[in-house]
């Protein structure tokens, strides 16, 4: 087992171990120049140096654990989501644990602590070549190391940033410095357009210190730009893949549910068709006939929710394409509200013609995602407010608001809605995956979900579909 484990390429743990390294080749390039250089080194400035070093990696370290004390126990208690009573293992771990890898970075305080750490490495490594021969010594060219190391992990303007205090600090080499014998080399003669403090090879190894300083910080942060997008690319692709393989599982948990409720519900509607045929010429209470009615509603009702379950999990056999109308669309989703009267339907002056509009897709499955977003919309409102529907055509796509009432959410509930076992409902109102199956729909359509939304002002959903080309 190593001493160190290794730690990923570009990140906060990254930095902390190729500090750590640094702090020991530091002591030990110490020890063995003051062995075999004649010149007397200034020991002690050099390990003041150091250990200044080690005392800021020390913090920089200390810093790290206790953030990743509080993202354990902030992970620890999200394990168990309390609205659902669910693992919030379900969502994908590898995928959640990569993005909290690869956007460490992301956020102000690191990516500046960072910045700060370099630039005093630099300005560390800036004095002890100062005092260690200058520009002379071999040593200067870890300039570009620490140029490199900052184009992986710093942002371009940052990167930039340190490469400009690298060449400061370069210059102020070439200026001055506490010459070592067998470093330093007499000065030629330098012609009287030059820099008057500098000959004519400091000048020059000013302009090959600054050319290669730019051409490796452009390289590197360019490479490391593309990188990001990869493996932004590839987190998504990842996402997608769990979010289908999720999907799987409940579609054949819904076939499967809807494959046993079959039987017994077929069984119950030829026992009660066989119970009203006999009862027809009996004298029996009215009520009699009234619950034999209710319970043949109440089948056809059960029969028609598997429908729609299927369909919503992305069944093929229940996602039947047909050609209908927008408006058509939209009385079939409103046929499935519990509470159509608080549903009001807004028609944009602009376009009156929407609801003629031709349409091709899973009637079916597209109606009930609209119907769960009007569902949620009723939830988050009160009982005695609406929920407003508006619909236009703009361009060559259908657009859809839905628009209600309630509370608003903040941006954390924000970023998680639509995540499968995510609800803040109370607890028997739902189970956190309407939202999950409806942008599924959506989405398998080429079309986009959105939410908008303000705490105490409510909440609009934005449905986008394509509309079928002529």
């Amino acid at each position: 087992m190593p001493l160190i484990a290794p730690a990923p390429l570009g990140s906060s743990t990254w930095l902390l171990q190729l500090r750590t390294f640094a702090i020991v080749g530091q002591l030990i390039t110490i020890l063995f120049a003051r062995l075999l250089t004649p010149t007397s080194l200034p020991i002690g400035a050099l390990l003041v140096l150091v250990i200044f070093t080690a005392i800021t990696n020390g913090a920089y370290g200390w810093w790290l654990s206790r953030a990743e004390r509080n993202r354990e126990e902030s992970s620890g208690e999200s394990t168990m989501d309390p609205a659902t009573g669910l693992s919030s293992a379900m969502t994908s771990p590898i995928a959640d644990s990569q993005a909290s890898l690869l956007s460490e970075f992301k956020s102000e305080t690191p990516l500046r602590l960072a910045f700060v750490l370099m630039a005093m490495d630099l300005i560390t490594l800036t004095a002890m070549l100062y005092l260690t021969g200058g520009a002379d010594n071999p040593f200067s060219l870890f300039y570009f190391v620490n140029i490199a190391i900052g184009g992986v992990i710093l942002t371009a303007p940052l990167t930039w940033t340190l490469t400009a205090l690298a060449m400061l600090g370069y210059v102020a080499l070439l200026i001055d410095s506490r010459p070592v014998a067998g470093l330093t080399i007499q000065p030629a003669e330098t012609p009287d357009w030059l820099i008057a403090t500098l000959d004519l090879r400091d000048c020059g190894l000013l302009f090959a210190f600054v050319t290669c300083a730019t051409v490796l910080a452009y390289f590197v942060t360019r490479i490391s730009r593309q990188l990001r997008l990869r493996e932004q690319d590839l987190r998504r692709s990842q996402s997608e893949r769990a979010d289908a393989m999720r999907l799987e599982g409940l579609t054949t948990l819904a076939a499967g549910a809807a494959h046993e409720l079959a039987s017994p519900l077929s069984a119950i509607d030829v026992a009660c068709r066989e119970l009203t045929r006999h009862l027809e010429d009996i004298p029996k209470p009215k009520s009699v006939d009234e619950d034999l009615s209710l319970i043949d509603g109440q089948l056809l009702m059960c029969r028609q929710i598997l429908s729609r379950m299927r369909a919503a999990s992305g069944d093929t056999a229940a996602q039947r394409w047909n050609r209908t109308t927008l408006g058509d669309l939209i009385d079939t989703a409103l046929e499935g509200i519990r509470d159509p009267h608080r549903v009001e339907i807004i028609e944009s002056d602009d376009d009156a013609s929407w609801e003629d509009q031709p349409m091709w897709l899973p009637e079916e499955a597209v109606a009930q995602a609209i119907r769960n977003l009007i569902h949620n919309g009723l939830d988050a409102s009160d009982s005695s407010e609406s929920v407003a529907v508006e619909l236009l055509v703009d361009g060559d796509e259908a657009r859809l608001q839905v628009r209600d009432q309630g509370q608003g959410m903040s941006d954390e509930v924000l970023d998680r809605a639509g995540d499968p076992f995510f609800t803040t409902k109370e607890p028997g109102r739902g189970i956190g995956l309407g939202l999950f199956l409806t942008r599924n729909v959506i989405t398998r359509l080429g079309g986009t979900l959105k939410f908008d939304s303000t705490p105490g002002m409510g909440t609009v959903a934005t449905v986008r579909l394509p509309l079928p080309k002529e």
